[in-house]
């Protein structure tokens, strides 16, 4: 896993290096032209991973180059879920990420905004992401763990946890659309995901339990099986990532 994941790494940041390479100035007077190094755009957006904004630099109409942060805390209480087994865990994440990502626009210079502003993202990321997970039950209710059944004691249970991508580079893929509304002015939108391969996860009862110690002791024992199906779970191997923002050109 830990292979594969830093030839991808490698591959997304060989491949902004290749392009630059391509689109020097034969002239050996002008190999070098600072003004290349001045953001053409700044955007600013909103999304899973956080808001913040970027850098934009269109290095010529098919191609351009993006240097951003996303970070704040987000709450998702009651609108995601991480979900394990059938289990619903409420999440809200703490977010401090940076990335830097190639947009590869195939028909950039065609005349419709909408097609010239589709675009191929291919990036990586410096992920420090944390997700704080919440599960209450109350009272007398029958809940699982782990497809084990337990019914909550009288002051009910809770189980929290934390699922962290921190301190790890994550190659990233998108796909997006920025359509220009007048000559300075364009909005965006964007999907995609990072690789980041098993997150850090823990999870434990932290008030409450059964109707018996005796199950209390089980169940802590499943909260355990459940934290280590969920951190080697396919599905969150794959940070997914949606956001909306605007752009302005000078």
């Amino acid at each position: 896993m830990k292979v594969f994941k830093t030839a991808v790494v490698t591959a997304v940041l060989w491949v902004p290096t290749a392009v630059m390479a391509d689109l020097q100035i034969v002239d050996v007077e002008k190999v070098f032209d600072a003004t290349k190094l001045i953001p053409t755009g700044v955007r600013a957006d909103i999304g899973t991973t956080g808001y913040g904004g970027s850098l934009l630099w269109g290095v010529n109409p098919h191609v351009s180059l993006a240097l951003g942060y996303h970070g704040g805390d987000l709450s998702w209480r009651g609108h995601r879920h991480l979900s394990i087994y059938g289990n619903k865990y409420s999440t809200d994440s703490h977010n401090n990420n940076l990335y830097l990502n190639l947009e590869l626009h195939p028909w950039g210079t065609n005349s419709n905004r909408y097609i010239k502003g589709l675009y191929l993202a291919t990036g990586v990321a410096y992920l420090d992401q944390a997700n704080d997970l919440k599960r209450h039950i109350d009272s007398g209710q029958g809940f699982q763990v782990n497809h084990q059944a337990f019914t909550a004691g009288e002051n009910g249970a809770e189980i929290r946890g934390k699922m962290q991508y921190q301190d790890d580079f994550a190659p990233y893929i998108g796909l997006g659309i920025a359509p220009m509304v007048n000559r300075e002015w364009g909005m965006f939108a964007e999907v995609g995901a990072y690789y980041t391969g098993q997150p850090r996860l823990s999870l434990s009862r932290v008030a409450g339990g059964t109707t018996s110690s005796g199950e209390d002791q089980a169940l802590d024992q499943a909260i355990q099986h459940e934290a280590s199906a969920l951190a080697n779970h396919q599905r969150y191997q794959w940070l997914a990532v949606a956001k909306v923002g605007f752009n302005y050109y000078w």
